[in-house]
């Protein structure tokens, strides 16, 4: 199979980049080092393609009528230039993806005045046609537009604590407050370097930063006047990505989250809007009944359910995805009790970190748990998430 390409490819491909095959695009995975760029996130500023990724613009009268159908969150509710995380599930409650969804206002909606009818829903990078096709076939009761931009759309994030500092020198003086002001789940238009961008607050790293939206044929000119910004701003592939979300304990499609799971087992029940929530909201959506029904029978026991968990490692080696975690019980016996999703040796903390499914009744912070390390069974501990927070 052709591997997509993102239109910044050139551009990695000038800076050194080693590549790797990541749903199906020939993306970045680092430049020269993964930790380096692990470390100049946490440090200073860090620069992400994420052009892999999907955009779709949702539009209508019905625009948030139909969010609401189509995910378990209450969209309707988000306040125009604000973000909501939220999901995409199965009728039976299983998560097609997890994404974010932006309420812009009305200028970006060639169809109606009204400026709560427009959305840009940001899925993930293999899951963007899969994501579409399901609002597809959802919106066919609904007054609504829907267009998938992904092809023609690059994405571009500056990560880290000087990632305001850097962005604030290359807009001009007049938008500096709105960059300042830009809260956290939040988006608003600015010009970047001369170029119409529209930014976002959100993140994947556990630092502060911004996503950058831009048309690919600007993509190129808005990477380079990034990286030339400052010193300290330096590329950074999906290796160290992935670290950086790992101690942060933000869940990957296809690790943490997939259609044999539940949102509930994954720590994101508060994201579905159901009872008694105060952002449940009124009407059906797709996995409303099936998902209802798994929140009320974990209400009710976590005997034989499974939850998901942060563990430390108490010697060097790291556990990897799908390794398992393992109880000795009192007689000396061991079972198995759970999988790890992704596991790592943590650059900032010093030590290995990971997540996993466990049983619910050894799922407690403090419990000794091993993990077996390819035939050698390692000491981990339950730990409170997320690993790694962000002093400010």
């Amino acid at each position: 199979m052709t591997l997509k390409e993102t239109a910044l490819h050139n551009e990695h491909a000038t800076l050194g980049a080693s590549f790797t095959d990541f749903g199906g695009w020939d993306m970045p995975l680092k430049y020269q080092s993964e930790l380096a760029e692990h470390h100049a996130v946490r440090r200073g500023a860090g620069l992400f393609d994420l052009s892999h990724m999907g955009e779709i613009w949702v539009r209508g009268p019905q625009a948030a009528a139909f969010l609401d159908y189509a995910l378990v969150g209450n969209l309707s509710a988000i306040a125009v230039g604000k973000a909501k995380y939220s999901l995409i599930c199965t009728p039976e409650g299983g998560i097609i993806d997890d994404l974010i969804s932006y309420r812009r206002p009305a200028l970006d909606n060639p169809i109606s005045d009204n400026a709560d009818d427009v959305y840009l829903v940001v899925p993930n990078a293999g899951n963007a046609d899969a994501v579409y096709a399901e609002f597809v076939n959802r919106a066919q009761n609904f007054d609504v537009d829907l267009e998938n931009v992904s092809a023609q759309t690059s994405l571009i994030a500056l990560q880290g604590p000087e990632a305001e500092r850097i962005l604030l020198g290359l807009v001009p003086a007049e938008q500096a407050q709105a960059v300042r002001e830009l809260k956290y789940y939040a988006a608003t238009e600015v010009t970047v370097a001369g170029l119409p961008i529209l930014l976002a607050r959100t993140g994947y790293t556990g630092e502060d930063g911004f996503e950058l939206y831009i048309g690919n044929d600007q993509a190129a000119e808005l990477w380079n006047a990034l990286l030339t910004a400052d010193d300290v701003v330096t590329p950074c592939g999906l290796a160290s990505r992935d670290s950086l979300r790992l101690e942060a304990a933000m869940p990957l499609y296809g690790n943490e989250l997939s259609l044999q799971g539940n949102p509930f087992e994954a720590g994101l029940g508060p994201v579905v809007s159901l009872p008694p929530a105060k952002t449940a909201k009124e009407g059906d959506f797709v996995g409303k009944e099936a998902l209802a029904r798994i929140k009320a029978e974990r209400a009710e026991s976590l005997n034989g359910k499974r939850v998901l968990v942060g563990l430390q490692g108490q010697g060097r080696r790291a556990a990897r995805s799908h390794y398992p975690v393992l109880l000795t019980d009192q007689n000396g016996e061991t079972q198995t009790i759970g999988e790890v999703t992704s596991g790592l040796p943590s650059p900032t903390l010093g030590y290995p970190v990971a997540l996993a499914y466990v049983e619910a009744s050894h799922a407690e912070p403090g419990t000794e748990l091993l993990v077996d390390l390819r035939g050698k069974a390692e000491p981990f501990t339950v730990v409170a998430l997320p690993f790694y927070k962000r002093s400010n």
